[in-house]
């Protein structure tokens, strides 16, 4: 074998060996993150799409609901300290580039976190927070327009490195045995057990997950990037490393001069800054769930205990209901932000009601099917997918007989199974539901449908009565906005 020949075969088989971990970590390690970052990027490739998409992507995982709302209850991300029971009121009141962040951050550690987290593993992912931490806190310091774009570029920056820690098994063993018995280097032994380096991998996995701006630009190690954000990313974890040598280090004087140079703050001020933004990350981390990372920064930075309290607050069906209507009705006293509401209703009727399934979809113009708009729960191939139903008049379908009861349907799927045509089964299955029509000026534009699928729990009057409220909710919401437009 020839010289050329031997170095493209090795070229190839660390081609194939990238590939193989990239595809392992995406499909079968961390599909809820894949899931939701290739969600969040079609929402932000669409210049029509905002906040309702994005709520929509949040409220289809109960898991990733729940904690980004006990996020969105922390001091970090809420200072003013209002109550955060919904994701639509996080949305209006921390804003959707918070939420957003918090989105990406929340889906990542739901990805890797679990008790089998070995140590390695724990100080990667303790490492990223505490530069996420310091790199926002530098990024406000400098007026950066963004600071969340540049938290979850640097929470993000060794994405490949966290997540092979968190999967790895032998691999991991034996890149650790070289490091502490053989003094190979960290990037040495990567490549002598894995063919390829860690932070080759985050750049192949940034690139299955579409992870764009900042975060790819940070991730792509050039070092004549001269992107000031990009720097404050790098910057975050140059923070880290001079804490480790010291306070009074020559490492962290280099480091102080820097972000002192950027941000125009006194060196006393920032060494203040940074001691606080470690007791934040320490306190961040816990919150997150990465209880393991958050004592690793304690004890590695000296950082103060973690001691702020925080949980989602509890609510029963009928305290969720009354909140939601509270804020459905603060919405529509000021000028109506139509997809805020839209999706406010259909949260109060996913989770407050307690349904499985929620979907609000438009009528197409020649009135002979509806097109999903909004939809909460429904397990589809992709995010991009739309969800289609056919209205049928001879025979009449389950569509068709909700576009005629504005006051409301309740289907038996026993009693009316005959409204159930072969077409609708395909999509809905057969299922007793709630259908109310959406009205603008008194003119039928679309269809609300809810069901419990999954649990098949027995609806009742009062869940009845408080859907068609919602409903009701979002036609006056419609008409006022007409009327405002």
């Amino acid at each position: 074998m020839t010289l050329v020949n031997a170095n493209a075969y090795l070229n190839q088989t660390e081609s194939h060996a990238l590939a193989q971990w990239t595809e392992l970590l995406r499909d079968h390690e961390m599909p809820i993150f894949s899931d939701t970052a290739g969600s969040i990027d079609a929402i932000l490739n669409d210049s029509k799409k905002g906040a309702m998409e994005l709520a929509a992507v949040i409220l289809q995982d109960p898991n990733l609901t729940a904690k980004l709302l006990k996020m969105s209850n922390t001091i970090y991300y809420n200072p003013s300290r209002q109550k955060m029971i919904t994701v639509s009121r996080a949305i209006v009141v921390l804003g959707f580039k918070v939420i957003r962040e918090l989105t990406l951050a929340c889906s990542f550690f739901e990805s890797i976190l679990s008790p089998t987290n070995k140590q390695r593993a724990n100080e990667e992912i303790a490492q990223a927070i505490h530069a996420a931490v310091q790199a926002k806190a530098i990024a406000i310091a400098a007026n950066d327009p963004s600071p969340e774009e540049v938290f979850i570029a640097a929470l993000l920056h060794n994405i490949g490195s966290i997540s092979f820690w968190c999967f790895s098994n032998e691999e991991g063993e034996r890149i650790q045995m070289l490091m502490a018995n053989e003094s190979y280097t960290k990037e040495q032994a990567e490549k002598e057990v894995l063919d390829f380096k860690l932070s080759e991998l985050g750049v192949s996995l940034s690139n299955a997950w579409n992870l764009g701006g900042l975060i790819k630009e940070s991730i792509h190690k050039t070092k004549s990037n001269k992107n000031a954000r990009v720097q404050q990313v790098r910057l975050g974890y140059e923070v880290i490393e001079a804490l480790k040598e010291g306070d009074s280090s020559n490492k962290m004087e280099t480091c102080l001069k820097k972000i002192a140079s950027i941000t125009g703050q006194p060196i006393p001020i920032l060494k203040q800054q940074i001691r606080t933004s470690t007791d934040v990350a320490a306190t961040l981390a816990d919150h997150f769930g990465a209880h393991e990372a958050s004592i690793c920064i304690q004890q590695e930075h000296h950082s103060a205990p973690v001691s702020e309290a925080v949980t989602t607050p509890t609510y029963d069906k009928k305290q969720l209901q009354f909140q939601i209507i509270q804020d459905i009705g603060a919405l529509l006293s000021g000028k109506i932000d139509i997809n805020v509401l839209l999706e406010m209703v259909l949260e109060g009727i996913q989770r407050g009601i307690g349904m499985d399934r929620t979907i609000f979809s438009l009528l197409t113009t020649n009135k002979k099917n509806l097109i999903e708009k909004i939809s909460l729960g429904w397990r589809k191939n992709s995010y991009a997918q739309k969800i289609k139903f056919n209205i049928s008049t001879s025979p009449k379908n389950v569509f068709a007989s909700g576009l005629d009861n504005r006051q409301g349907l309740w289907l038996d799927a026993v009693a009316d199974a005959a409204l159930y045509i072969a077409s609708d089964i395909d999509i809905i299955g057969k299922n007793a539901c709630f259908l109310m029509p959406v009205c603008a000026n008194n003119q039928v534009i679309g269809l609300i449908y809810c069901d419990r699928v999954l649990h098949q729990q027995p609806l009742n009057e009062d869940d009845f009565n408080v859907f068609k409220y919602f409903v009701q909710q979002a036609n006056i919401a419609l008409t006022l906005y007409r009327i405002q437009h």
